[in-house]
């Protein structure tokens, strides 16, 4: 990088705050270990899957007395979607391992897991290190979607990592890398492999959580990169007062960050894909109530507004889900003959073979989103449901609802509408204080992790809402976070997915005062994030966080 911004240039002279245990370097950490763990649902088949690692304690770290400790070499990979704060995670990893002894290297294997297999790498130097400080993206060695899963695999990296004398591995991802990653710490550990693997929760998403894990890193940074947005959009929408405006936000199995996008913004409305699923909620009710607080904002001479929309909404709504699965099997067992039809002649065909209420359901949605549900497809022949255009699917059938309504006499507004997708703005942006601190601490926390000798661990810091004097540094067994769940006709082990809680203060505060929001314009306007400055101001923690640690 030869040109860099000012905000860069200041950004790289950040120091972020460590966990007391941390601050006088990996050699001087006294490890405490806690109670045998299990997993949170399945374990006899949990256990029997990982024989090797399973039990494992659940760790905490201390100050202690340093002592001279040898120099390891580690490998790094950036697994899945970027998330704010990557970087910093590696940095973490990087000074920490310099602590324990100057020796020590870092190499970074490129393009996510793939490196590890091909063995495309390059070693981390404090020159390259530097330059990427309290950056977002994951540029400095790239990131990739392979999953480690097959035994080749595991053996391949096995032989690059002794090539470069590499006795451990950070795998930075989210359920799905984390996952890989303990399938790799069980069978190096299972065959006496003397690679440990440790994991970092990283997802934009929020649902890598629990007790011990209270946060994944971009969350934060990405949900008010997306309420500045949602913010100035308000601002413009109560200025012209002529939009409604929908949009939809990334979370593709999780509503966290339409949730706590509403909470910080007041959005008139936001749609929490959970409680859809929960009330068994048809899409006809959701438009229904969409078009009902557009109609009442009308009445007091409010034609404009904003509704966000989750991105996975689709699949949590019960007859959409039954519709795409059996689009999916339909599609399947008639690709030849339906390949060869006109568009019109699609739909009548997919219409015709439907029983009579997914008919119903298919006929009353737009033709655009009919013919993105028949034709765009993924290599294994299924509805690639994160591109339907949720947000325009709305739209259109509220405005249908809102001009019967009108030709009744129970509705006067205007309708003019205004699609937006928020997603790819929010996964690379410069990560806010919390995330730059948070990764960075994730990151010389690992080196802790493994510098103990522990494989199938993830990374924790928790306590993160009071300051860092209090944070608590450690470490929890993968398998503790693990279920069975159906994958590709097969039962496998996967992380479990936190979904939002309707049964939690965060949920519950939002539920609490969405009625109001609806009709008052009671819009806040976030602004940007705030790097310099008041603590107040520079280091806000979410309003998800803050309402569930309260």
């Amino acid at each position: 990088m030869t040109m860099i911004s000012p905000l860069q240039k200041a950004r790289l002279q950040y120091k972020p705050k460590l966990p007391v245990a941390l601050r006088n370097g990996i050699s001087a950490v006294k490890t405490v270990e806690g109670a045998p763990t299990q997993s949170v649902a399945d374990q006899d088949k949990i256990n029997a899957l990982f024989p090797a690692t399973y039990g494992s304690p659940q760790i905490v770290f201390e100050s202690g007395e340093a002592k001279a400790g040898k120099a390891i070499n580690v490998g790094v990979i950036l697994s899945g979607g970027q998330a704010p704060g990557g970087h910093n995670v590696i940095a973490g990893l990087f000074d920490g391992l310099k602590s324990i002894n100057k020796d020590s290297k870092l190499y970074g294997f490129l393009k996510g897991p793939d490196g590890l297999v091909k063995n495309e790498y390059m070693e981390l130097t404090a020159d390259i290190i530097d330059a990427y400080r309290n950056t977002g993206g994951f540029d400095m060695i790239g990131s990739g979607r392979t999953k480690l899963e097959k035994i080749e695999q595991f053996e391949t990296g096995r032989v690059n990592c002794e090539k470069l004398g590499i006795s451990a591995l950070v795998v930075i991802g989210g359920d799905d890398s984390n996952t890989n990653a303990c399938l790799l710490a069980e069978y190096y550990k299972h065959n006496n492999i003397g690679i440990n693997v440790v994991g970092c929760p990283k997802t934009i998403d929020g649902d890598l959580k629990n007790e011990f894990i209270e946060a994944s890193f971009g969350f934060d940074t990405a949900c008010r990169v997306y309420s500045e947005l949602i913010g100035n959009i308000q601002r413009d929408a109560n200025s012209a007062k002529k939009y409604w405006h929908f949009i939809k936000l990334m979370g593709r199995s999780a509503s966290h960050i339409a949730l706590e996008c509403a909470l910080q913004t007041h959005a008139n409305i936001c749609i929490v894909s959970e409680e859809v699923a929960a009330k068994k909620q048809t899409i006809a009710e959701i438009v229904d109530y969409i078009a009902d607080v557009v109609a009442k904002r009308a009445a007091k001479g409010c034609n404009f507004g904003v509704a966000l929309i989750p991105e996975g909404l689709i699949e949590f709504i019960p007859e959409m889900k039954t519709l795409i699965a059996e689009l999916n099997d339909l599609l399947a067992h008639e690709e030849k003959v339906f390949s060869d039809l006109s568009k019109e002649d699609k739909i009548k065909f997919i219409a015709d073979k439907l029983n009579p209420a997914l008919s119903k359901t298919f006929m009353s949605l737009p033709q655009t989103i009919q013919l993105q549900l028949c034709l765009d497809r993924d290599p294994h022949g299924n509805v690639q449901v994160s591109l339907i255009e949720t947000e325009k699917l709305l739209a259109e059938m509220v405005g249908s609802k809102l001009k019967a309504m009108k030709e009744q006499g129970s509705y006067k507004g205007k309708f003019s509408t205004q699609s937006h997708f928020f997603g790819y703005e929010g996964r690379c942006a410069a990560p806010s204080n919390y995330d730059a601190d948070y990764c960075y601490s994730l990151g010389y926390n690992a080196t802790a992790l493994l510098n103990a000798g522990k494989t199938g661990y993830m990374s924790s810091v928790r306590n993160t809402i009071n300051p860092a004097d209090q944070w608590i540094a450690g470490g929890i067994p993968i398998t503790m976070m693990m279920n069975m769940e159906r994958r590709h006709g097969e039962d496998k082990p996967v992380i479990q997915k936190a979904l939002v809680k309707l049964e939690d203060k965060p949920f519950k505060t939002f539920a609490a005062n969405r009625d109001v929001w609806a009709v008052e314009t009671d819009y806040v306007y976030p602004g940007p994030i705030q790097y310099f400055g008041p603590t107040e101001v520079c280091d806000l923690i979410t309003k998800t966080l803050e309402l569930e640690k309260a």
